[in-house]
This record gives structure tokens, C-alpha cells and sequence, in this order.
């Protein structure tokens, strides 16, 4: 194969797996907290030693859109939502981990928990506790949960140390690679939930392209496969 159909085949790869970012972006259009996720492309030139460059186009990088979702007032007082930067910080078996969705609940033993049932944490990386006679709760902007006037604790708002760092493990659930800090320029909003940041319209558009583009690089592969073949079968003849 000539050094364009590789290049190609690099493309077509490419396109497959933005193809999935953009599908799973509009499945998750109505997930509280869910981050609208892109593909970044990127072009890598071989010098050849006994002709000209090699081209290939690779597209493994991912990144996430941090822009501000839609906030919908639910009036629930365990349902809170981050406007602006920041991240609610949770527990998980595999370590703490970094959510928007901030739709929670009290567990048996008090903690306050995600919908999966893990654990919210203070700002220190403690868990938030909310005692039984607890009749009046209330969260400030700056996450501090009350009962009635008297604090209880300051639920977590931390920001990533490096954005890049950030690795989205599921839906709503992202790890720090670089650790994290206060979150400086967010508030917490009590009786509210974040919508996912994506837009669908600009994402089902972004779907026809790709499939515009992978049916224009397959129809290349099948004229290169032809010409290939044509020229194989008149070597064959001609001996």
C-alpha cells in the first residue's frame, strides 16, 4: 500500500473514534453534571530515507468542555449545583474523584452520597455527616452545610491542579492526575442541578460531517483497492 493509503486508513481510525466521542455526547445530553467531550487531531510527518515524507493524522487526545451547563431550580434540598468553576469531591473505592452531578442524598450511616452511594467530602478530604435530627439544612455558596443556622460542615469545591490532567473515568467522574486545589471563582447553589453542557444540535451536525468524511476517505481506500488490483492483474497478463 502507497503512502496514501496509509495516510487514510490513519484518518479513517481517527474519524471511527470521534464518531463514538460525538454518539456518547448526545446520548448523555440529559445527564446531570455530564462534560461534553471532544477528539483532537493531530498530524505526525515521517521523514523517508528513499522518498518523499509519510503523513499520518492521529486523533487519541481527548478533551472536555468545561463550559457552564443549564441549571434547572428542583427545589430539593440535597440537590446542588456549582456555578461557575469547580468540582464536588467524592469517594470512590478507587480514590477521590471529581463530579459536577450534585444530585445527592443521606445514607443510613449519615454521610451525605452520590446517587452510585459514594461518599461527599469536605474540602480536607473528610466525609460529610449529617446528624439524624438535622430538620433544616442548608448550603451558603462557599458549601457550607448548616441545620437550622448552626454549621455542620463545608462540602468540598475543588478545581484540578492542570486541567489537562484531568482523565474522565465514566460519565460524571473525572481523576486528578496532578491532584487538585479550592476551586476560586465557583459557588454552590442549593435546589438546583447542572444539565450536561452539550449541544445537541451542534453535535448531531458534527455527526453528518464525520460520516460525510469517513464515506469520502472508504470511497478513496475502494478506488485505490481497484487501481491496486488493475495493476496486479496487468503484471500478471503482460508476463
Amino acid at each position: 500500500m502507497e503512502n496514501a493509503g496509509y495516510t487514510t486508513l490513519t484518518r479513517q481510525s481517527g474519524l471511527m473514534r470521534e464518531m463514538q466521542v460525538v454518539a456518547n455526547n448526545i446520548a448523555n445530553a440529559a445527564t446531570t453534571g455530564y462534560r461534553q467531550e471532544g477528539l483532537i487531531f493531530a498530524e505526525h510527518v515521517m521523514r523517508m530515507a528513499d522518498g518523499p515524507s509519510l503523513s499520518m493524522a492521529t486523533a487519541n487526545v481527548r478533551n472536555t468542555s468545561m463550559v457552564q451547563g443549564a441549571l434547572t431550580q428542583t427545589n430539593g434540598t440535597l440537590d446542588f449545583a456549582i456555578e461557575g468553576d469547580g468540582f464536588f469531591l467524592i469517594e470512590t473505592p478507587a480514590g477521590e474523584r471529581l463530579t459536577r452531578a450534585g444530585g445527592f442524598s443521606v445514607s443510613a450511616q449519615g454521610d451525605l452520597v452520590t446517587h452510585d452511594g459514594f461518599r461527599v467530602l469536605d474540602a480536607g478530604g473528610a466525609p460529610v455527616f449529617v446528624p439524624p435530627d438535622a430538620a433544616s439544612l442548608a448550603v451558603s455558596p462557599d458549601g457550607t452545610l448548616s441545620d437550622g443556622g448552626r454549621p455542620l460542615a463545608q462540602i468540598g469545591l475543588v478545581a484540578p491542579a492542570d486541567r489537562s490532567s484531568l482523565v474522565r473515568e465514566d460519565g460524571v467522574r473525572f481523576r486528578a492526575e496532578d491532584g487538585y486545589e479550592p476551586a476560586q471563582n465557583g459557588r454552590i447553589l442549593q435546589g438546583f442541578l447542572e444539565g450536561a453542557n452539550v449541544d445537541p444540535i451542534g453535535q448531531m451536525a458534527r455527526m453528518i460531517e464525520i460520516q460525510r468524511a469517513y464515506e469520502l476517505g472508504q470511497s478513496f481506500l475502494d478506488s485505490e483497492d481497484r487501481r491496486i488490483r488493475s495493476a496486479v492483474q496487468t503484471f500478471i497478463q503482460s508476463r
